[in-house]
Order: structure tokens, then C-alpha cells, then sequence
């Protein structure tokens, strides 16, 4: 969890520039990311997906499989 950060426009947080160099920009900012072990974004999910969602613990597992 952050405090409130900019997620657009030129004043973006450094953390937000290098999330959405892949993905595009954000819609708003409760989007999600996982990242694996290495920095990598492995994963994005939408404002509307809440932390437990099967979508995201599903990918959670995924990561931390061997």
C-alpha cells in the first residue's frame, strides 16, 4: 500500500511509470499489478478486482508455484 501518489500526466510516481510501460496507461488508480521475483509485471488486473478474487489468487499461485 502506498499514500496518494500521481498516476498520470507528467508528475508521475517512477513506480507508475515503469508499471504501465507495457500495459498502457492506468484508468484509475485501484488497478493492480503482479510482479514476479525478478521486477517483472507478470500480471494486471482492473479496478473492479478486489485482492481475493479467484482471478488474482489464481495468478498469485501461479507465481509462487515452482
Amino acid at each position: 500500500m502506498f499514500s496518494k501518489i500521481s498516476v498520470l500526466g507528467e508528475d508521475k510516481a517512477p513506480l507508475y511509470q515503469y508499471l504501465t510501460q507495457t500495459g498502457g496507461e492506468i484508468p484509475w488508480n485501484f488497478t493492480k499489478f503482479l510482479v514476479d521475483r525478478d521486477g517483472k509485471v507478470i500480471a494486471r488486473f482492473g479496478p473492479k478486482a478486489t485482492p481475493d478474487s479467484p482471478e488474482v489468487i489464481s495468478a498469485i499461485e501461479k507465481a509462487l508455484a515452482p
